[in-house]
């Protein structure tokens, strides 16, 4: 009798587990279909373009994204490499679901020790093509990023308080309080604070 009940238990347990990981793998194929839908249609790509790219036919990308069937990952190694994406950055942003409420006592904060230069994270979700970042810039104090900072990305800047210039691939930008930047073609691009006072701007980027 216990020997027949122990049974039905473990029976009973592995067809829970195995729901579970039934679960989860058929919720993970919904969000991999989801993200390769929006990683093409954020490039403006038809699905023939990707099917290009990828070398996967257009029949197969099209039942991927309608989640009819699971990808082998033979394939999504090619989607992510026309994505520019590594196999595991794409399941990274197709997995990725964080809150979209980003409170500011969890936003994180890095500040550059040599500078001063306070960078706060304000929203940034793997499945979310912008992403908003606050900076605090000192006084007299400056930071130049190289172009590949901008690959694959458009980038606009707002200013809130104080005084910015901006010099991307030779050319200079002054911006005060309410003055908003979209920037151009991958640069080198410098941030300077040239004034007394310390300056405050957004930054709001986009994958192209």
């Amino acid at each position: 009798m216990l020997i027949a009940l122990r049974r039905i238990l473990i029976g009973t347990s592995q067809f829970y587990y195995n729901r579970h990981m039934d679960t989860l793998v058929d919720d993970l194929s919904q969000r991999l279909a989801q993200r390769i839908r929006l990683e093409r249609d954020g490039r403006g790509w038809s699905l023939a373009e990707l099917a290009e790219r990828a070398g996967v036919s257009k029949a197969t990308i099209s039942k991927i994204e309608r989640a009819e069937v699971s990808p082998t990952a033979v394939v999504l190694v090619r989607l992510a490499s026309a994505f520019d994406l590594t196999l595991a950055g794409l399941m990274l942003r197709a997995e990725g679901e964080g809150e979209r409420l980003s409170r500011a006592a969890t936003q994180p904060v890095w500040r550059d020790s040599e500078t001063g230069y306070l960078r706060r994270q304000v929203f940034s979700r793997p499945d979310h093509p912008v992403e908003l970042v606050r900076v605090e810039l000192p006084p007299k104090q400056s930071v130049t990023l190289p172009a590949s900072s901008y690959a694959h990305i458009r980038q606009l800047v707002w200013v809130l308080n104080g005084s910015l210039v901006i010099t991307e691939g030779g050319a200079r930008h002054a911006l005060g309080p309410g003055d908003c930047l979209g920037f151009g073609s991958p640069a080198e691009t410098t941030f300077a604070n040239e004034t007394n006072t310390g300056c405050i701007y957004v930054v709001a980027l986009a994958r192209s």
